[in-house]
């Protein structure tokens, strides 16, 4: 079967599996359940379509298939924000009242560090993407541990309020939150057309890609705040999932057999979707809610990522 037919294949699925979860033991008060569960499936779409489109942009532009955004310590800002309104406002004040005022909040505020990032990073020469990933990394690391100081200062109710923004979860999404995230995808989206064209030559190398006339410092610059925007927009709108990224994608060119990215995104993309709507048909049919969908995807993406290390260490 060649790509394109996969990639038919995994659009069928994935329409398929998020009907399946509409209206699969539809019963009671229809006119409630049916509005919630689309909305579940929206935000599914979105998270998933957010996270699969960024990781895939971000190994091209890293040239490896195992570095996902999370180095860049987007995730760990997320967190950092949520435990400094809840330190320095409480729980009850308006931006946590308010899921709209924090979602906004949180993502200008990752934008603005990402901004800030590759502002110092392109300022001199010589500087490349994997000294902006050194940087991500020590970051990162830094915002971990800031986060839990401030755990352990703030009241035991209020921890546990910031201890549940760690764990993604999809059963309390925001209406608004949704149709918010629907119009900065779209606008992502739109943005990144004019990029598109660069990728499947970037994917042989920096060095090749400006043998080849691409503008590659310009071009990764607004790649990368693409893919922090989309990493900002899944991260506040559901919560971070460590490994999804790391597990489509890889998943998707296994599976795809190929390297034109107009084919890998929308078949990393519909893997996400399918990997996120299968895991919580699971949370909720068979482990009935007691445990969440970052768990299982971060029990499989951990393994899978070993895995990989594995596979790449026989090949050495």
């Amino acid at each position: 079967m060649g790509y394109k037919k996969k990639t038919i294949a995994l659009v069928v699925i994935t329409v398929a599996l998020a009907f399946l979860y509409i209206f699969y033991d539809l019963t009671g008060n229809i006119d409630y359940i049916l509005p919630k569960r689309i909305i579940k499936v929206v935000a599914i779409i979105l998270t998933g379509g957010a996270i699969a489109f960024s990781t895939t942009i971000f190994m091209t532009i890293t040239n490896n298939r195992i570095l996902t955004p999370s180095v860049l310590g987007l995730d760990s800002l997320y967190m950092l924000i949520q435990t400094v309104i809840i330190f320095v406002f409480g729980s009850r004040s308006l931006v946590m009242m308010h899921g709209e005022i924090n979602y906004l909040l949180s993502i200008v505020i990752m934008v603005l560090f990402s901004l800030l990032l590759y502002q110092f990073l392109f300022r001199g020469e010589g500087n490349n993407v994997y000294f902006l990933l050194l940087i991500g990394i020590i970051l990162g690391t830094f915002f971990s541990s800031f986060t839990s100081f401030m755990q352990v200062l703030i009241d035991p109710n209020e921890f546990m309020i910031a201890q549940d923004r760690m764990f993604a979860s999809i059963n309390n999404v925001n209406t608004d939150l949704v149709y918010l995230s629907i119009g900065l995808v779209f606008l992502v989206t739109l943005y990144f057309i004019r990029f598109y064209k660069y990728l499947d030559v970037m994917q042989l190398g920096r060095d090749q890609a400006i043998n080849l006339g691409v503008p590659y410092d310009r071009v990764v610059k607004h790649l990368l705040i693409i893919v922090a925007v989309l990493i900002s927009v899944s991260t506040a709108l559901i919560g971070p999932i460590t490994f999804l990224g790391l597990l489509v994608v890889n998943v998707a060119y296994e599976f795809m057999k190929t390297y034109r990215h107009f084919y890998l995104i929308i078949g990393s993309v519909c893997i996400s979707i399918i990997a996120l709507i299968g895991g919580q048909f699971i949370v909720e049919k068979i482990f009935t809610f007691h445990t969440t969908i970052s768990v299982i995807i971060n029990f499989v993406g951990g393994i899978y990522f070993i895995y990989l290390l594995l596979k790449e260490n026989k090949s050495w």
